[in-house]
């Protein structure tokens, strides 16, 4: 009983310490997860209580976790050749491609172009440097160019402090382990620290997304061919836009018709039979009887004016 009491209060108390607004706004990336590129100097505000960046002993500020990301657009006269140069810069940079894509392209004419889409990650802080080479692929302007940027500053510290305080639950139920003799106290402890451990591995996964979300910045660049939007030009008179525009009206009034025919077989015609042929014979036995009333009706008037 006396360590069932004992873990219910160290458990307890070190979650809801791990949970607590100060702490999750106060405590320092752990040495042990590989995020000292990211976050430095982040210490205690405590003794301050205010809410601006706290200051280290050497006078430095907590660095900001911001995650960085880019797309653009653009026009390409070869989209093959464009992403390897893509890629190149990239391994150049120390960075690696997410994902390749190349199709080809039908155009109008009849013309296979090669398109293509790719998405790479480079080191945040030449983002700019590798947007400005993507551009030098192109000498037409960008068509769409976006970039956003998310600072999850607080939730990154709130991850580490509650890390923290569950390897320090952890440290504690190994010693209560180490020191329980009967086997239902110790399966207790087990669980616990099972599910602790746990919680543990999944803290350790989110922090380490942030870490490399914040260290490398993804850009997807869609590869648009030329041929595709440039039109065959003669003065002023574009005779390729004209004939695009010709085509498509036809075939929107190919379509209308088509529908027309398949709505009238498939609906109307087949309709209209199950309820025009049984009105058409029924329409057809009325008038023989009428015909045959008026036969035999006739012969008696003929007699009664004779």
């Amino acid at each position: 009983m006396f360590k069932r009491i004992l873990i219910s209060i160290c458990t307890i108390t070190l979650l809801l310490s791990g949970c607590s607004p100060m702490s999750a706004a106060t405590q320092a990336p752990s040495s042990n997860l590989g995020s000292r590129d990211v976050v430095k100097n982040v210490t205690s505000q405590e003794s301050s209580g205010l809410d601006s960046p706290s200051t280290g002993q050497n006078g430095d500020t907590m660095q900001r976790i911001v995650i960085k990301n880019a797309s653009l657009d653009i026009i390409v006269a070869h989209a093959d050749q464009s992403i390897d140069n893509i890629r190149k810069m990239t391994e150049e940079m120390g960075g690696f491609v997410v994902s390749a894509e190349l199709i080809q392209l039908t155009l109008e004419t009849g013309v296979e172009v090669p398109r293509g889409a790719i998405t790479i990650r480079v080191p945040a802080e030449r983002l700019d440097e590798a947007l400005t080479r993507i551009k030098l692929e192109t000498d037409l302007p960008v068509e769409n160019e976006k970039i956003s940027s998310q600072d999850v500053t607080s939730e990154y510290t709130d991850l580490q402090s509650r890390l923290r305080n569950l390897e320090a639950t952890d440290t504690q139920l190994n010693k209560i382990m180490d020191g329980a003799t009967k086997t239902e106290d110790v399966l207790m402890v087990y669980q616990e620290l099972t599910r602790v451990r746990e919680q543990i591995e999944v803290l350790k996964g989110q922090i380490q997304y942030y870490d490399q979300s914040a260290r490398l910045s993804s850009i997807s660049v869609n590869l648009i061919p030329k041929e595709s939007i440039l039109p065959i030009t003669i003065g002023r008179w574009q005779p390729v836009g004209v004939a695009r525009n010709a085509i498509q009206a036809l075939i929107n009034t190919l379509k209308v018709l088509v529908n027309i025919l398949i709505v009238l077989v498939l609906l109307i015609i087949p309709v209209g039979l199950v309820i025009f042929v049984p009105l058409y014979f029924i329409w057809r036995g009325v008038a023989r009887l009428r015909k045959r009333k008026k036969v035999a009706i006739q012969p008696t008037v003929d007699q009664s004016k004779n």
